[in-house]
């Protein structure tokens, strides 16, 4: 199981049993419910405000959080959190660091290795976001030494994020390793790139408990210290500390290492997943899924329009999607357009009718809609559109 933070699957095989706080999803007027295409995804904007209040909440100071947009790839919600005064971003894909800077974030990390080609794209942002400051991350030389070299080239300079490996052994550099200070030290010496700071991301970290999830975390957070201290010892400088994702950011928020910087994503949408598995994060769920029943095939089934090209089939079969009005209900088939659903309840629904489900997995769900239903004080607005789902925008 990929038990990725910021996208982890973490239901049982009965979803509701996992449900220890109430996934309440705001009522809408039938009206506008009747309108909405099913399979679509629906965003409750007001929702979202309350995510980012809450975010910054924990964090204690808008100037600590520097959140992921891959959950919702929407120009329209970083446009909310710079409003809210969050001015530095994340993003996991190049089309992701167009998105923002065409939504005028100055301040962005490409939290994922360039290689091959996209070396090249990382100098035509550059290039045409002149005015960005935009660092990416590295785990080996060679990558770095081919960046360098273009930017050289070019006529740019990209900042450069050491990737640490703090135990998810995905990506990254053992920080106790001669390796961890010799790529460091390598990014200051080569020219047109210059030392950025750390990325920790622990996407390993899932206990459901605060208690011990802060000392998993705690185990391993002094030998990124311990790096950052030899670094500087050495003259390096470690500007900042990129760390966690949505179920550990919380625990960073309470060190008071001026570095630090605080990576939520998940949390500005939520999700089931999430919510049924860490019941300290103070988040609600602002997107759902729009089906219909298209089906009634026997007495104890209906059939949905929810297949997995509309919501996240990463999770396993069975677990993908929460519906509060059915919290029993079991998921029997999931095709490419088809979920179909066993319960006693079935009765009560006929063709047409409408669900609404919470997605165990919000961040690929997003991907797979081009845009989405937006519902802001109880009244429909302008769709928003899922900008950065494609890898590419124009570069």
């Amino acid at each position: 199981m990929d038990l990725d933070t910021d996208s982890a699957i973490f239901s049982p095989p009965n979803i509701s049993a996992r449900y220890n706080m109430p996934f309440l999803i705001p009522e809408i007027d039938a009206s506008i419910l009747a309108t909405l295409h099913s399979p679509s995804l629906l965003v409750f904007a007001d929702q979202v405000r309350y995510n980012i209040d809450r975010m910054i909440a924990t964090a204690r100071s808008v100037n600590r959080l520097r959140p992921h947009c891959k959950t919702h790839k929407m120009a329209a919600v970083v446009r909310m959190l710079i409003e809210k005064g969050i001015r530095r971003h994340k993003a996991s894909t190049i089309a992701e660091v167009e998105m923002l800077a065409d939504a005028s974030v100055k301040d962005i990390v490409l939290a994922y290795n360039p290689v091959g080609p996209n070396i090249g794209r990382v100098i035509a942002l550059l290039q045409k976001y002149s005015d960005i400051k935009l660092a990416v991350t590295t785990d080996h030389t060679g990558p770095l030494r081919q960046l360098s070299d273009a930017c050289v080239a070019a006529g740019v300079t990209a900042g450069v994020m050491l990737d640490i490996d703090v135990g998810q052994h995905r990506t990254g550099v053992d920080p106790n390793s001669a390796a961890a200070m010799e790529l460091y030290s390598g990014i200051q010496q080569l020219p047109a790139v210059t030392p950025a700071g750390f990325h920790v991301y622990d996407g390993h970290q899932h206990q459901e408990s605060l208690l011990e999830r802060t000392a998993a975390v705690m185990l391993e957070w002094p030998m990124v210290l311990k790096l950052k201290q030899r670094c500087e010892e050495a003259g390096l400088s470690v500007p900042e500390l990129l760390c966690g994702g949505s179920p550990t950011f919380p625990i960073y928020a309470e060190l008071e290492d001026p570095a630090i910087s605080l990576s939520p994503g998940t949390s500005i949408f939520h999700d089931a997943g999430y919510g049924g598995h860490f019941p300290d994060l103070d988040f609600v769920p602002a997107a759902v899924v729009v089906t219909r029943v298209i089906s009634r095939p026997t007495l104890t089934r209906i059939t949905l329009d929810l297949g997995n090209k509309s919501v996240a089939a990463d999770p396993p079969k069975g677990q993908r999607v929460y519906f509060p009005k059915l919290p029993d209900a079991v998921q029997v088939i999931h095709n490419e357009e088809h979920l179909v659903l066993e319960t006693p309840e079935a009765e009560q629904f006929v063709p047409g009718d409408v669900l609404l489900g919470i997605p165990t997995h919000i961040c690929p769900t997003s991907a797979l809609h081009q845009e989405a239903y937006v519902i802001d004080g109880g009244v429909l607005v302008e769709p928003w559109r899922v900008t950065a789902r494609n890898r590419k925008l124009t570069i």
